[in-house]
């Protein structure tokens, strides 16, 4: 199994990361994902959704095994807190 190493700085890594969910991803995937998690590679943009971190990582990784993964929980600016997700009202 190889151990996959980080190439980015953290600051660097956060940057693409937040960048890439701006800019290309999160208009494709907010609408009625509310609350769940989008695992994406920062080096090709590529991502999956998913209600698990682990299982949208593990399909992210099966495609492109040396990803550099951020993940981003859709509609908060936090990826873990305590008590729930908060139900959105219209």
């Amino acid at each position: 199994m190889t151990i996959r190493q980080p190439r980015y700085s953290k600051e660097e890594f956060a940057r693409r990361g937040d960048e890439i969910y701006e800019t290309q991803v999160r208009q494709q995937v907010e609408e009625g994902n509310h609350c769940k998690i989008v695992a994406i590679d920062i080096e090709i943009g590529d991502f999956e959704v998913d209600q698990s971190e682990i299982a949208a990582c593990d399909r992210l990784e099966a495609r492109h095994p040396d990803a550099q993964i951020w993940i981003v929980r859709i509609g908060s600016r936090h990826v873990r807190r305590f008590g729930g997700c908060t139900q959105r009202t219209a």
